[in-house]
């Protein structure tokens, strides 16, 4: 499945989400919720899973991805009134980091679902 197939998937799986619980919980229970919709749409889906950040061919770090979808997917998911830029550069990061293209920054927000796909940044040779 090609990643725009796949986030789109995603994506109607927030909503889905979104439209039975609303605003207002914690990103946690926004998380087991949006593994069941996956599931359900027959997606791998893994929570909190821990992933490794590479510096050239060495581990230097760890952190813990909200959901990682099909192996592919990297998905940070918020539960706040706007999502900031700070959360993109850090969803940015994390895919620079584990050398993973693609990722989504989910919110489920007062107004409804905001989402921001983000791509790994290319290397630039200066």
């Amino acid at each position: 499945m090609e990643h725009e197939e796949l986030t789109h998937k995603i994506i109607a799986c927030a909503y889905r989400v979104f439209n039975e619980l609303g605003f207002g919980f914690l990103e946690s229970v926004y998380r087991k919720a949006m593994v069941i919709e996956l599931s359900k749409t027959g997606q791998k889906v893994e929570e909190e899973k821990a992933l490794k950040v590479y510096y050239g061919d060495q581990v230097v770090g760890n952190f813990s991805a909200d959901l990682f979808v099909e192996e592919t997917v990297v998905v940070e998911l918020k539960s706040v009134h706007n999502i900031l830029k700070e959360h993109e550069v850090q969803l940015v990061n994390y895919l620079n980091g584990m050398k993973c293209e693609i990722g989504l920054l989910i919110n489920f927000g007062v107004s409804g679902v905001e989402v921001k796909r983000k791509y790994r940044a290319p290397k630039t040779d200066s």
